[in-house]
């Protein structure tokens, strides 16, 4: 069976499925959206694409020990996985693993490597109505218990934090097309009642 091959055949039986247990927001369809913009960025590099797939598909897996220090959990699985030696070896083990440690999007340094700058900024996956619809499936998933209203403070809270002007968000790919989408994005966060129509549009829908 051809290496590629086989290394899909395992990530799609063992880690694929490992997101339907996740929240809204990081279920099947953003890993796969996330692999398939990573191998999209990974075509301007000299780059492994084996290596690219699966530093995307693992991603998020540390998710299934909660959220705050998912990326270090997600390294550690993949460093402890020994299946993924039939395809790599233990330097491309550690690039990749590292490369997951240095994707989130709230970490204060640079990806550690090319690797690392194209899982960060295919998770960046900048779609101003993916954004702001995942944006309010979190805070359903995590904070049921709050009214619309809270929901709303929420909701504007994190968007001014992440993806406005001064926002912790950061890009590193340039030839990604997220800049042109975080401009629209910021666009909606700076007009507060298209913000709200939005959101209440979202919410009840």
């Amino acid at each position: 069976m051809n290496t590629f091959i086989s290394l899909q055949s395992y990530i799609e039986k063992e880690i694929i499925p490992l997101y339907t247990t996740f929240d809204r927001a990081h279920q099947t369809e953003h890993v796969r959206n996330v692999i398939e913009e990573s191998l999209k960025l990974a075509k301007y590099y000299p780059v492994n694409t084996a290596m690219v797939y699966t530093i995307a598909a693992f991603h998020d897996i540390g998710l299934c020990q909660g959220r705050e220090y998912h990326h270090i959990v997600s390294g550690e699985m993949i460093r402890n996985n020994q299946t993924l030696r039939q395809w790599f070896n233990e330097e491309q083990i550690a690039i990749m693993a590292e490369a997951v440690e240095d994707h989130r999007a709230s970490n204060k340094h640079t990806p550690r490597s090319i690797y690392g700058k194209i899982v960060a900024e295919a998770d960046r996956l900048i779609s101003p109505h993916s954004i702001l619809l995942r944006t309010i499936q979190y805070g359903l998933s995590h904070y049921p218990k709050l009214k619309k209203e809270e929901q709303y403070l929420r909701f504007c809270e994190h968007l001014q934090e992440k993806y406005a002007e001064g926002g912790y968000l950061k890009l590193w790919i340039p030839e990604s097309e997220n800049a042109k989408q975080l401009e629209e994005l910021r666009k909606i966060i700076k007009d507060k009642e298209q913000l709200r129509k939005t959101f209440d549009l979202l919410f009840n829908g």
